[in-house]
């Protein structure tokens, strides 16, 4: 076994209640920060999913020709800000009508291809560009009329629905960014306060290590491995407590919210998202554990 690393693990049992109160106080700021990256990927899924709802139509010319269509949609499928480029003929657009009619068939009955115009369906990426797109393709030549649809009302109501969920997701971000901030600098104070304890308890020890020669590397070396075991432990048992929490919540949750994809649906991609996340906060608890220790090393050495 290497030498710091059973150095730092002797420390460790020595004192196991300053162990146990770093690796709950990093626990509970990954637990925290857990549920935090959990929620800001569902609003910003939620988010997503209600501003590409909407469909643009535009209504066709009965006199255009195919090749008028074709230029259209290619010009449209270029388009960074659209998405979903879809021509629907006058045959389709009958069977969409007798689809939507089916509980009164007498109503498909007197109705022909001939008296539904064809159209471009399409939505966009984001929702603000759907004004100035309808105002772009008013201004086509073989374009009759346009016309918007949306689940949740109108242009203007989905508009408003979306603001919301932007302003709550903005305070959900800020909000949980400030208090997982503030979880981590105390859990960074905690590192400096028992590290420095360690340093203060092997004072002689380190003053013998640098009269025969010893590195500052060789010195700091267990200090900085005690740390980092806090650290990934403290990591791990958060993302742990929190993954269990939404294996078990996200049913619920999926059934709730239906067909928006506010979590992953496949146990595959849900578990690629927590491991993603975890990967995150190994590097965040790593970069803890190494500061902590190397400002608690600096400031015994300053103040020898």
């Amino acid at each position: 076994m290497n030498i710091h690393y059973k150095t730092a693990v002797d420390y460790i049992k020595r004192s196991p209640f300053q162990a146990l109160a770093a690796v709950f106080v990093l626990a509970l700021t990954f637990f925290v920060g857990t549920h935090l990256a959990a929620l800001v990927y569902s609003s910003g899924n939620v988010i997503k999913y209600f501003e590409t709802r909407p469909q643009i139509i535009a209504f066709l010319k009965d006199e255009i020709t195919p090749e008028q269509i074709s230029a259209l949609q290619n010009k449209l499928a270029v388009d960074e800000r659209v998405k979903d480029v879809r021509y629907v003929s006058k045959e389709e657009a009958l069977e969409i009508y007798k689809q939507a009619t089916s509980d009164n068939p007498l109503l498909s009955e007197l109705v022909s291809p001939a008296i539904f115009p064809a159209s471009l369906e399409f939505s966009v990426s984001d929702l603000a560009f759907a004004e100035p797109i309808i105002e772009e393709v008013k201004k086509e030549g073989i374009v009759d009329q346009v016309g918007f649809t949306a689940s949740l009302g109108g242009e203007k109501t989905l508009q408003d629905v979306v603001g919301r969920l932007k302003t709550v997701s903005w305070y959900l971000k800020v909000g949980g960014a400030v208090f997982v901030s503030l979880l981590a600098a105390t859990s960074l104070l905690v590192l400096l306060v028992i590290t420095g304890m360690r340093i203060t308890t092997r004072k002689s020890e380190i003053e013998i290590l640098d009269l025969i020669g010893a590195t500052p590397g060789f010195i700091r070396s267990p200090i900085i491995i005690e740390a980092l075991i806090y650290s990934l432990v403290g990591v791990f048992i958060g993302w742990l407590f929190a993954f269990l929490f939404w294996l078990y919540a996200t049913p619920s949750i999926v059934t709730y919210f239906g067909d928006i994809p506010a979590f992953p649906k496949e146990t595959l991609n849900f578990v690629v998202l927590f491991l993603i996340i975890l990967a995150g906060e190994l590097f965040i608890g790593i970069g803890l554990a190494i500061m902590g220790a190397y400002l608690a090393v600096s400031r015994a050495r300053r103040n020898k």
